[in-house]
């Protein structure tokens, strides 16, 4: 949680932003009071050198919505981002986006993976894609009962056949759960039915 892109990967792994939709994010289009922000540009490699652009697809851009955890995390990386901002002066980057450089100027997408994957290695945990952090959100919020068409919508999919056909592995231990929560909400006596003329309790026909 000390370093410094913390809060980009803490945004991936919530909310399931693709990298350069995290890079891009701007500080306009990020609402805390509201608790969401609205993804509507991201930086693309062309090559090596970058660019910002609106998201790819028309369904890629749109309202996510933030846990309180998050807002609070983001709060804290802002009011960084505005220390450092003061502590520069004009040598400030004014480049408007959430996540950026020391100064102020726009992050660099293979820096991000770099980094990430130097954070794994330092833990020692198993080979793990930054781009797994968005897949992890969606899981866990399958996991977590969220509707399908929820998941949809916070990964910004074009269709919820996308949503599914991707997640189609992890489909059955939520159905499983699902049904077992179901079965729980349904009343049942304490006592088994009796069998007329035998006095010993026996299954009804219709178990």
């Amino acid at each position: 949680m000390n370093d410094p892109l913390y809060p980009l990967y803490h945004l991936i792994a919530h909310v399931g932003l693709r990298r350069g939709e995290a890079c891009g994010q701007r500080r306009a289009d990020t609402y805390l009071d509201a608790a969401t922000l609205e993804v509507a540009n991201q930086i693309v490699q062309y090559g090596w050198e970058t660019g910002q652009s609106a998201p790819k697809t028309n369904s890629s851009e749109g309202l996510v919505a933030l846990d309180a955890n998050t807002v609070l995390v983001l709060r804290q990386h802002i009011a960084c981002q505005d220390a450092d901002k003061a502590r520069l002066g004009s040598d400030w980057v004014d480049s408007g986006l959430l996540f950026t450089q020391p100064d102020g100027s726009p992050l660099h997408p293979a820096d991000i993976t770099e980094r990430f994957y130097e954070i794994v290695r330092q833990a020692g945990l198993p080979p793990i894609r930054l781009h797994d952090l968005r897949h992890g959100a969606a899981t866990l919020a399958l996991a977590a009962g969220a509707d399908m068409k929820v998941v949809q919508a916070m990964l910004r999919h074009s269709s919820i056949t996308v949503t599914m056909d991707t997640y189609t592995t992890v489909l059955p231990e939520i159905a499983l759960s699902a049904a077992e929560a179901t079965a729980k909400l349904i009343p049942r006596s304490t006592s088994r039915p009796r069998q007329l003329g035998t006095g010993v309790d026996q299954p009804s026909p219709s178990e």
